[in-house]
Parts: structure tokens; sequence; C-alpha cells
């Protein structure tokens, strides 16, 4: 098995142990954990699509409507920016118009824009969550003076 071969499954495999943590999940303070993880699964496709990719492989065409666990979806109660979500929303739908055709550069670009703002959405939310309480705030170090 070629080397982008075995990693373009072992992303395979991490994306959907990452979309996994997501469903039936609680709106608990894991939630910016399970977007990090979401997010370095997607950049992991990303990676992995674009080393395909250089070795010609080509992306199985999918049929659409694939949609992201209920805690992820429009209307679930998703904490954190309006904006961002937005833009979630709108990566996953380009991800799923691209994952119908064959180009593996198309979807690996695809997974990369997921990445990036499901990467922002759960450091605003782990923010949020900080400084709601419902996180532990940061621990601070001390300055020790002379």
């Amino acid at each position: 098995m070629a080397d982008s071969e075995q990693a373009f499954q072992e992303a395979r495999r991490v994306w959907r142990e990452a979309l996994q943590g997501h469903v039936l999940a609680p709106p608990d303070a894991g939630f910016s954990a399970r977007l990090a993880a979401l997010a370095s699964a997607a950049a992991q496709r990303a990676t992995a699509c674009e080393a395909a990719a250089e070795d010609g492989f080509e992306w199985p065409p999918a049929r659409g409507g694939a949609k992201p666990p209920y805690e992820l979806q429009p209307g679930s109660g998703r904490r954190g920016p309006e904006k961002l979500w937005t833009r979630f929303d709108e990566a996953v739908a380009e991800l799923d118009r691209v994952s119908e055709g064959r180009s593996m550069r198309a979807v690996g670009r695809a997974y990369a824009d997921l990445a990036e703002v499901v990467a922002q959405l759960a450091e605003a939310i782990e923010r949020e969550d900080r400084a709601s309480g419902l996180l532990p705030a940061v621990a601070r170090k001390r300055r020790r003076s002379a």
C-alpha cells in the first residue's frame, strides 16, 4: 500500500472517530475539545487528500446530503459566534458538494477550509466557556519580583 493511501485511510479513520464524538454528545464543557478534535481530523484529511492527489488518486464520488452530527447542526442550540457557525455551515455544504465529484484536491481544500473554521469555533467556544465558568480558568504564571 502506498504511503499516501495508508495516510488517507488513517485520516479517514480519525475523521470518523472525531465525528462520532459529536453523536449524542450532551451540550457540556467538552464541546470545545470535541470541536478541536474535529478540526484536527479535518486538517489530517486535507493533508491526506493532497498527498493522494500528488500520487494520482481520484476522490471516490459520494452521494451528497451527508449531515453533520446533531450538535453541529443549525437549531441544535450550538454555542459560539453565529458568524463562525455560518462559515461552518458554508464549509460543510462545500465539502458535501465537492465530495460528489472526483477531484481529490477540491475535497482536500474543502477539508482544509472546514478545519480552519472549526478550529476558530473551538477556540472561541473555549474562551466563552472559561469566561462563563463552564471550564476552569487557565492558571496564569505569577511573576516573581527581584
